[in-house]
């Protein structure tokens, strides 16, 4: 690959870092209070955060977070990381990019920048420059991130692993002094007993560093490690069936929604009682006139027996401003505070 235009366009371009929202630095119940009065989107977003405050009440409740998108390097990386901290989430299901790209891509001590107004792609391109949206990925510092995933792997034994298995061992070597920013989701969740999924792992940066660990083993005439994931599907399964009553919080859609809802349908198919998931709640723009599965509503999804009608709500809104909101409201509710750890990690001996 031929080495970046060195220039002050560069430095210019990147000026101004994207700043995660927190939290717990404000109050947000007093808003979703008001929106429940309202109609159309805010009723929605006050429905939604009163599902999600259900489930957290429940004690016999085991809540999951589901993510795509890019909302995590648009500044909710923290609400995220929030909610696995402050015990409102006992697995995580994402896409890769959200995880790898986003998430441990912060953990090595990059950031990511707000564009400061249009600009011409090719320009970024030549300043080794990535856009998400109006959000930026200096290129260069990506491709470190790649190198890290491919040292990671260089280091375990040679065998098929499960995403959560991969993503654990990423964890536990930023928790050995390799982390630049400490309290990344990766790391908290490790040392929460918190199992994350990438049901699609390498359709992101992760996968740039498995391909080069496997293309030289392979070389070398050695053996390598690679993602197994039926693995992940039947680890998954296995907390659902574990877990009993479950509760969705899903941010987007696409193969970590469908993967998360499959879970039921996977233990009926292996012979094991597992409910419908029973608080659902959904954060999309996306539409279902196509049919597409990433777009189907969660009424839908009860047809396909996946998830209970009794809780459950779509919310059509751009994810960033509202998954603040909803966070706040159930920190400052405290529902947290009572919930019994489930750290299903310890399912599989972690």
């Amino acid at each position: 690959m031929n080495a970046p235009v060195q220039s002050n366009k560069k430095a210019e371009l990147l000026a101004t870092t994207v700043e995660h929202v927190d939290i717990t630095s404000f109050d947000a119940r007093p808003i979703i209070d008001s929106m429940r009065k309202m109609s159309f989107s805010s009723r929605d977003t006050a429905r939604a955060a009163d599902i999600f405050n259900m489930a957290l009440e429940d004690e016999t409740c085991s809540p999951w977070l589901i993510l795509a998108g890019s909302t995590s390097a648009g500044g909710c990386m923290h609400v995220y990381r929030d909610m696995v901290q402050f015990n409102m989430i006992d697995a995580v299901v994402a896409t890769g990019a959200s995880i790898v790209d986003m998430d441990f891509f912060e953990a090595l001590g990059y950031k990511h920048y707000q564009a400061a107004g249009p600009v011409d792609d090719n320009i970024l391109r030549d300043n080794y420059i990535d856009r998400i949206y109006d959000t930026y990925i200096d290129e260069e510092e990506l491709q470190d991130c790649d190198n890290a995933i491919y040292e990671i792997a260089n280091r375990l034994e040679p065998r098929g692993y499960s995403s959560r298995e991969f993503i654990w061992e990423m964890g536990k070597w930023l928790s050995e002094g390799n982390a630049k920013k400490p309290g990344s989701l990766i790391q908290t969740a490790y040392e929460k007993g918190v199992p994350i999924f990438c049901p699609a792992f390498v359709d992101s940066s992760a996968g740039f560093g498995l391909v080069k660990h496997q293309k030289e083993r392979a070389k070398a005439g050695k053996p390598y490690m690679m993602i197994d994931a039926v693995a992940d599907f039947r680890e998954l399964t296995d907390i659902k069936i574990a877990a009993g009553t479950t509760a969705l919080f899903m941010v987007g859609g696409g193969v970590p929604k469908n993967f998360a809802q499959d879970t039921v349908v996977c233990a009926e198919i292996l012979g094991e009682d597992a409910e419908m998931h029973k608080y659902a709640v959904q954060i999309t723009v996306a539409d279902v006139r196509d049919g597409a599965c990433s777009s189907s509503t969660l009424q839908e999804a009860a047809s396909w027996g996946k998830v209970s009608t009794t809780y459950e709500q779509m919310v059509y809104a751009e994810a960033t401003t509202v998954v603040p909101l909803i966070g706040s409201d159930a920190y400052h509710r405290d529902s947290w505070k009572k919930r019994e750890p489930r750290q299903w990690a310890k399912l599989f001996g972690k």
